[in-house]
């Protein structure tokens, strides 16, 4: 049975959970995910494995509530199961020694790009952690990304902690001041990563992107994840979810995306509503 062991609010409506797993728990890689089912007829959830416990058996998870299903899952107190986990999938980081790494996270994405920092450290690369959020609460995890990286660089759009503006920003002047940098991985919204990719593409940098965020039922069946990359089409959650930045078709992607943000929304809002105190509005002094 997989079961919450520990649950802790990290940010508005951004949780850490680690759940009970332990045959998961002892073959996951970087780069791996697992589907979870918060509640019996559930929707599948697609989330990128933050990082494991092989003694306690257990996987970390962290995740945002956008909708209905993350909504439900939050709500699993510990010591409370999870109906159905399965994986570890996906394909794991392509991880290797090449020199200097950096690593680019944003928002919740930072939980997917921990552990290819974790990864590309221990391969015995120079690794430089440059993450980031809209605001000092959103900026998570730092604590774990300054325990594996030489260096760790904070941006946030609003300036109220680390440096103010974009991750993109911070890299641009890494580039521009001539460092030699080898690979770039970016995790995070897909703005953040086309961006990322575009930064790069002038200096010529090697750019692998995460596209964990198209990841829908996490088999490739339903083609939610569909992807263009170099002119041939893939799936993110089989084949995937790492790709060239630079050859992902960033304007098919960015388009296909936007065709379900209202009925996300939609039943989002149906769902806080079902667990509204049903007494609210209701005035006690009338018979």
């Amino acid at each position: 049975m997989y079961e919450i062991t520990a649950k802790k609010q990290l940010a508005e409506s951004i949780y850490r959970i680690s759940i009970y797993a332990p045959h998961i728990a002892a073959k996951r890689k970087a780069g791996h995910f697992v589907l979870i089912i918060a509640r019996e007829g559930g929707e599948r959830i697609p989330l990128t494995i933050a990082s494991s416990d092989i003694e306690a058996g257990t996987i970390d998870l962290v995740f945002q509530v956008v909708g209905e299903s993350t909504h439900h899952l939050a709500a699993i107190e510990v010591g409370h199961p999870v109906p159905h986990v399965a994986g570890p999938l996906g394909s794991a980081t392509d991880v290797h020694k090449v020199g200097h790494v950096v690593v680019v996270g944003g928002g919740v994405g930072l939980a997917a790009a921990l552990p290819i920092a974790v990864a590309m450290k221990n391969a015995g690369n120079t690794l430089t952690s440059i993450i980031g959020g809209r605001a000092k609460p959103l900026v998570i995890l730092e604590d774990e990304f300054r325990a594996v990286s030489d260096s760790v660089i904070i941006t946030t759009d609003d300036g109220s902690y680390g440096q103010k503006g974009f991750v993109t920003t911070a890299l641009k002047t890494i580039l521009d001041a001539g460092t030699k940098i080898d690979e770039v991985v970016a995790v995070g919204p897909m703005p953040m990563m086309r961006a990322v990719a575009e930064t790069t593409r002038p200096f010529g940098v090697k750019t692998v992107v995460s596209l964990n965020p198209i990841m829908v039922d996490g088999t490739g069946m339903c083609g939610g994840c569909r992807v263009t990359v170099g002119g041939k089409t893939f799936f993110a959650c089989v084949d995937g979810p790492e790709f060239d930045g630079h050859l992902v078709d960033w304007k098919e992607l960015s388009d296909r995306l936007a065709t379900y943000k209202d009925m996300e929304r939609e039943s989002y809002e149906r769902a806080k509503a079902a667990h509204a105190c049903r007494l609210d509005g209701v005035d006690m002094d009338k018979p």
